[in-house]
């Protein structure tokens, strides 16, 4: 049973010459999450943030390399009512990313990228409210112990870099590895917590 998380990325990034060949600087933007697998067919994204450093090392005037650092929130949600009960999950990652991307500029200020990431769970809580007949109930559960502690990613994605050092960008991240670390006797559904 394998889950994975499903980034897509559009960030802004800031950054400043030090010489012709390197650039530093921050970076922030919005993230669009998601859990793909087996039982999540109900999944919708989460809409959070990812804010970070970034740097540009030239290796010729086509290509470049560019590893980040940035702490980014994930997740996903999902809810259902039927027969008077209704149910929504809300699940929180907090992560430090690494992404080491390779740029290829397609023309002037235009990039394509792609490269591995890496990302070390900081924190993983459930945010959840059922109701049934007029009760309703909620809580916050954390679920650290139920998540791996690393996620291995793929990214590719588009920029654009003004001369001013104004970049834009739109990336998609595909998880690599489940993301659930339950032993394999046990069947993980989406919600996990809320008992």
């Amino acid at each position: 049973m394998k889950k994975i998380v499903l980034v897509a990325v559009f960030a802004i990034i800031a950054t400043v010459s030090v010489n012709a060949q390197t650039s530093f600087g921050a970076k922030a933007g919005v993230n669009f999450a998601t859990i793909g697998g087996d039982d999540t067919s109900d999944t919708k994204s989460r809409t959070a943030f990812h804010i970070g450093v970034v740097a540009e090392f030239k290796i010729s005037d086509k290509f470049s390399f560019q590893p980040e650092l940035l702490y980014s929130s994930q997740g996903a949600k999902e809810s259902y009512s039927e027969f008077g009960a209704s149910y929504e999950d809300v699940l929180k990652f907090d992560y430090l990313n690494i992404p080491l991307m390779a740029k290829y500029y397609v023309a002037e200020g235009f990039s394509i990228e792609a490269g591995p990431q890496v990302g070390i769970l900081l924190s993983a809580k459930e945010e959840w409210e059922d109701s049934f007949g007029g009760l309703a109930e909620s809580g916050t559960d954390d679920i650290k112990d139920e998540v791996s502690s690393i996620d291995f990613g793929l990214n590719l994605g588009l920029g654009y870099k003004m001369e001013s050092g104004l970049n834009f960008a739109a990336r998609y991240n595909l998880g690599l590895s489940n993301i659930w670390d339950i032993p394999s006797d046990i069947d993980p559904e989406f919600g996990i917590g809320g008992d």
